[in-house]
């Protein structure tokens, strides 16, 4: 294959844009799930559960949708069809989600029977692994185009655009209805945050796969592999030759599998941590409607709160982005990695310790100097392992260790937490969501530990 042309900052733009719309789609997942399932009544045992479906999917969708998108030939490329499928099907299940109490209404219409008082919580459930699954089936081969279309000298660069756009659609994501309600006093609904999530990820995406041309079709690999006498690999030849690529992959899966036992901890327990810690509401999956309406203007602040603190968290990853993927290139991608994850370390303990929501701002944004690293650097740090025509199958069985973590997270800590009750008055009670920090600080301190050990030529 001839050289791959330099990206200029428009490309990149282009490029970066669909990860924009993923983001933001995954950001309204992240923030706005726990209200939707808890007042559907999800325990935060129950709640951790459901949140499976974006490890389970992400363990086994990616791996095998990355290895089909190195095999696939089509007149729109290899990757472009897995983009634009995941967005549009994700996009439908999005607007469905928040609409699961009438779905199930409608069901009970349809059967003409009264279903299980569960039925609404069922489907959510669904659309939860159907949202987490599409989100995957696009993932995976967005970071498969990297090498595909960027040159090496620019993966850096290019992941760090890719932590621009995660920065900003998350901004534009939490910070839309927070915005709207504090300067205009208009209380976006949730469905509405959902449907705009959903035109964000299909026209995002959209765009990148008409501005972005890949550059060789699977034939044309097959080719240049059987000159330079490659062998083709199957999945299961990618997975077992995967951690024979060097010694230095296992440290960095390592270091990815503390990395996200610790980005798990804040990205699904926030927003409940916002809630009941912060602003002191109850847990109210079995209260009686009254209890219900006497929090329900904390529950709407404490959940624009953490829309507030994501936007504050985000935007910083969207301001550092840039200047960090530099520095990488400047200092090395190891050194620079290991400051930005100490720097998030710091930001858990701060908010393990207070309640005082002016510092919780300031240190959520201290942690997204961190958030900026995990975007890019790791995966600028595998890039330079991979061989030739196997980039989606790399990312996607990189992405184990991604997706791995989160079932710890979503059993064993969401299990830790729902037995760290205490009374919090007139029959009610509450958990420590806060604890979900300390767990993330340790957790961050192993995977700067495990970083310390990888070779960064």
């Amino acid at each position: 294959m001839s050289d791959l042309k330099k990206f200029g900052t428009l490309q990149f733009l282009n490029f970066a844009l669909g990860f924009f719309g993923l983001q933001f789609a995954w950001q309204m997942r992240i923030i706005l799930s726990g209200p939707v399932t808890e007042n559907l009544g999800a325990s935060p045992f129950l709640y951790g559960l459901i949140w499976l479906a974006g490890p389970f999917t992400g363990m086994v969708v990616q791996p095998l949708v990355g290895a089909l998108s190195d095999k696939t030939v089509s007149r729109f490329g290899r990757r472009r069809p897995y983009l634009l499928g995941g967005a549009l099907i994700a996009s439908l299940a999005l607007w469905i989600f928040p609409n699961s109490q009438h779905v199930a209404i409608q069901l009970e219409s349809v059967v003409g029977f009264d279903l299980p008082i569960w039925t609404a919580l069922l489907v959510a459930a669904i659309m939860i692994w159907v949202i987490d699954a599409c989100i995957n089936v696009a993932q995976g081969p967005y970071r498969a185009l990297i090498p595909d279309v960027v040159p090496q000298e620019q993966h850096a660069m290019a992941n760090s655009y890719i932590s621009l756009a995660i920065g900003l659609g998350s901004v534009v994501a939490a910070g839309a209805a927070p915005f709207l309600k504090y300067f205009f006093n208009f209380q976006m609904s949730v469905p509405a945050q959902f449907i705009m999530a959903a035109l964000a990820f299909s026209l995002g995406m959209l765009w990148t796969c008409v501005t972005i041309k890949e550059h060789q079709t699977h034939k044309e690999i097959v080719k240049d592999a059987a000159v330079a006498n490659i062998k083709e690999d199957s999945f299961w030849d990618s997975l077992k030759n995967f951690f024979l690529m060097s010694p230095e992959v296992s440290k960095i899966c390592l270091m990815q599998f503390f990395t996200w036992m610790s980005t798990m901890c804040m990205l699904i327990f926030f927003t409940q941590y916002s809630i009941h810690t912060l602003f002191g509401v109850p847990d109210l999956t079995t209260a009686s409607e009254t209890a219900r309406h006497a929090f329900e203007d904390a529950v709407v602040n404490g959940t624009n709160f953490s829309s507030i603190c994501f936007a504050i968290f985000n935007l910083v990853c969207f301001l550092v982005a840039i200047p960090i993927g530099a520095l990488a290139q400047k200092f090395g991608n190891k050194r620079v990695h290991i400051i930005a994850l100490l720097s998030m370390v710091l930001a858990y303990l701060g908010m393990a310790m207070t309640a005082n929501t002016v510092y919780v701002a300031f240190l959520m944004g201290f942690a997204g100097i961190g958030w900026a690293s995990i975007c890019a650097l790791p995966f600028a740090m595998l890039s330079k392992y991979i061989k030739k025509g196997t980039e989606g199958s790399v990312m996607g069985i990189f992405n184990i260790f991604i997706a791995g973590p989160q079932v710890f997270v979503c059993t064993l800590v969401a299990w830790f937490i729902s037995k760290c009750v205490f009374d919090a008055g007139e029959g009610l009670v509450n958990y420590h969501w806060e604890y979900a920090f300390l767990i993330g600080a340790v957790c961050l301190l192993l995977a700067a530990l495990v970083t310390k050990t990888v070779k960064d030529d």
